[in-house]
């Protein structure tokens, strides 16, 4: 793969020799200002990072979580793309600058959770489970293709978010760069065989509906395929992936400290190795808060980090644009071993703490009872007329006015109106998703 394909301008739908017309900003700044304008965006402040819903300011939503991730990027990618520069000079004549490969990772990284589900990791278990084991969601089997089956089985908020981020919806019209540095699992979700050994076939990043706008993307940017079903990872995706391991690794422990779920003395200990000889235990001590010494403990170690992973981005590069190199850098980074242990405290003592299993447990109520609603009424209604019914009809009236309702029925293949409503869904804050359940289920009534 070639960087100067690789980092193409073009968006869906520009004529063939467009060129760019802005001045003030790079192509690659619009994509970020546009995706800062965008209502999914916005909806990430009422989305959970780790802790639900919370009423303390300082423990983190998925917007703040992306923001700060889209930070991380900027600078790692600004650093990259000096090195890039300065080892390929003939990237010059296209007009790139580090600059720009800083704001396609700032815009890619701003998105890497757009197309999560309310409640976390555990929303996308519970839509994938209801059409797994739900009598609700198991009806619709016989009615769609197998491959689109394993993407209604297996919610990904990835391909979610690649799915968001195309959509004509929302109006984004990000360039292909931006697009695939989103992109960490370049693969559908149903495939003949899965590297395992490749992390980015851990997962999958779009939906089969996608399918065509994946393979145009792919074709304009000059992405290779490790297989006839999977693609080998746009370079700058690591970077992205970086990012996002760095901020919840350290974030998720500075705020479960804050929490008093893990204590200051075992947080220092925790980062002391990343730290090095940065760490001075003089200036741990009054009249500083241990706020305070939170936060400067948590933007050294994030310093430290992020110049080992452009360090061994450097030394991978060539590799990664052909297709050899495929693990996450905070694996390989001197601090890995550090890292793994936050990781393994974090899942003891944070990712499983009562407060956190609580929310994954409602999360897993409210999203199947949603679904379960919604999706009764459309299968009653364009699938089993019989048992359609004035609540059903009541039900259906609280789907978004753009929802699908027409040219549905017993020989036409649902796939797209189950997207739909698996957007409806997968796109509601937690409080949203919360007290919608409450009222379709007669729990609480609107206004009380």
């Amino acid at each position: 793969m070639k960087w100067e394909r690789l980092l193409s301008r073009g968006r869906f739908g520009d004529n063939p020799g467009f060129i760019p017309t802005q001045v003030t900003r790079s192509e690659f700044e619009v994509d970020y200002d546009r995706i800062i304008f965008s209502s999914p965006f916005r909806n990430l402040q009422d989305k959970t990072q780790v802790f639900p819903l919370p009423e303390q300011a300082f423990v983190h939503t998925r917007l703040t979580h992306s923001l700060e991730v889209s930070s991380v990027g900027r600078s790692l990618g600004k650093s990259a793309g000096e090195m890039l520069l300065e080892k390929y000079p003939q990237l010059s004549n296209t007009g790139i600058t580090p600059f720009e490969i800083g704001a396609i990772v700032a815009a890619a990284a701003l998105t890497h959770d757009i197309g999560n589900p309310p409640f976390g990791h555990a929303g996308e278990e519970a839509i994938s489970d209801f059409f797994k084991f739900h009598p609700s969601g198991k009806c619709w089997e016989s009615h769609v293709r197998t491959e689109q089956l394993a993407d209604l089985q297996n919610f990904e908020g990835n391909a979610q978010g690649f799915r968001m981020l195309v959509s004509k919806q929302f109006g984004l019209k990000l360039t292909y760069a931006t697009l695939a540095t989103f992109t960490k699992y370049p693969r559908p979700s149903m495939i003949a065989h899965r590297d395992i050994a490749r992390k980015s076939q851990k997962k999958y990043g779009f939906f089969i509906n996608q399918l065509a706008d994946f393979e145009q993307m792919g074709a304009v940017l000059g992405m290779e395929k490790s297989s006839p079903e999977c693609w080998y990872r746009h370079p700058l995706a690591f970077l992205v992936e970086a990012a996002d391991d760095i901020c919840y690794s350290i974030i998720d422990l500075e705020d479960g400290c804050t929490l008093g779920l893990v204590s200051f003395e075992e947080t220092v200990k925790l980062l002391a190795p990343i730290l090095k000889d940065k760490l001075d235990p003089n200036k741990l001590k009054e009249p500083r808060t241990e706020a305070q010494n939170l936060g400067a403990l948590r933007a050294l170690a994030i310093g430290e980090l992020i110049g080992e992973c452009v360090e061994v981005f450097g030394n991978y590069e060539e590799s990664m644009c052909k297709g050899n190199f495929d693990k996450a850098l905070t694996d390989i980074i001197p601090s890995a071993k550090a890292l793994k242990k936050i990781t393994e405290v974090s899942v003891e003592k944070i990712y499983r703490s009562q407060i956190v299993l609580e929310k994954e447990a409602a999360g897993f109520q409210v999203l199947e009872g949603l679904l379960e609603v919604f999706s009764k009424a459309l299968y009653h209604q364009f699938y089993d007329l019989e048992n359609f019914s004035g609540q059903d009809k009541s039900i259906l009236r609280l789907l978004p006015a753009d929802f699908p309702l027409k040219g549905w029925g017993a020989e036409v293949n649902p796939y797209p109106m189950l997207r739909s409503l698996v957007d409806f869904i997968s796109g509601m804050t937690d409080k949203y998703a919360l007290n919608l359940y409450r009222r379709v289920k007669g729990i609480s009534f609107p206004g009380s």
